[in-house]
């Protein structure tokens, strides 16, 4: 009897959070739909600023469990001793994107490593600021269309006024709920745009840093093997 009991007040939670859920998403639409067109671009900038983030947060965390600092130090104690092939040996199938740029300059030691150096630096840059643009032109745009919609709300709203006079105040505040929608909703994708932005470019920085430091080492090793 208890499980029976068990089973009900399950079943009884479950279609709650379903109907709860079912609210959300039909509210969720209508606020769309009052927003009026902009609305949409609107839509389409926190799609894009969302994928963006989930696709940047799995690639930094693939790049933290990958780093392999003591495999680095050992093979820049065998660089220190002039043994660049066994260094390369050690580092060849590595993850790690500085040890990838310091196989990729050992394997060119003997016509222009600086040169390799800063290619294969340049590359892992590259490689860690995609898609960081898109995030920046959304924190910018974003506000940009709220205030578009703004506008045009006001000019839907003085456009009823002046059809209807002061006789429909619901045709006013229409196009001015439409203005306040769209502006709130520029601000909150800016916002919610901006703290994984600015998380981002910390971990770029350090990353850059990173890569300063060790190939500045690699340099000063290699020219002390001259």
């Amino acid at each position: 009897m208890h499980t029976l009991d068990g089973y009900f007040c399950s079943f009884h939670m479950v279609r709650i959070i379903l109907l709860w859920m079912e609210e959300r998403k039909k509210s969720m639409m209508n606020l769309i739909f009052k927003g009026g067109p902009v609305m949409y671009p609107l839509l389409i900038c926190s799609l894009i600023s969302l994928t963006i983030t989930i696709e940047r947060i799995i690639f930094w965390s693939n790049e933290t469990r990958r780093m392999d600092r003591k495999l680095l130090d050992e093979m820049f104690e065998e660089i220190e001793k002039g043994l660049y092939e066994k260094a390369l040996a050690l580092g060849g199938k590595s993850k790690d994107y500085l040890i990838r740029i310091v196989c990729f300059a050992l394997s060119h030691h003997k016509s222009s490593m600086f040169n390799a150096i800063e290619m294969a630096a340049e590359d892992e840059i590259d490689r860690m600021k995609r898609g960081m643009a898109i995030l920046d032109t959304i924190i910018t745009m974003a506000p940009l269309l709220g205030i578009l919609g703004t506008v045009t709300g006001i000019i839907v709203s003085f456009d009823f006024l002046g059809q209807s006079g002061i006789d429909d105040p619901k045709a006013v505040t229409g196009g001015i709920a439409q203005a306040l929608i769209t502006t709130a909703a520029g601000l909150t994708i800016a916002l919610a745009t901006i703290i994984p932005y600015n998380y981002f470019i910390v971990k770029l920085e350090k990353a850059a840093r990173n890569i300063e430091k060790r190939t500045t080492s690699l340099e000063i090793l290699h020219k002390k093997q001259k």
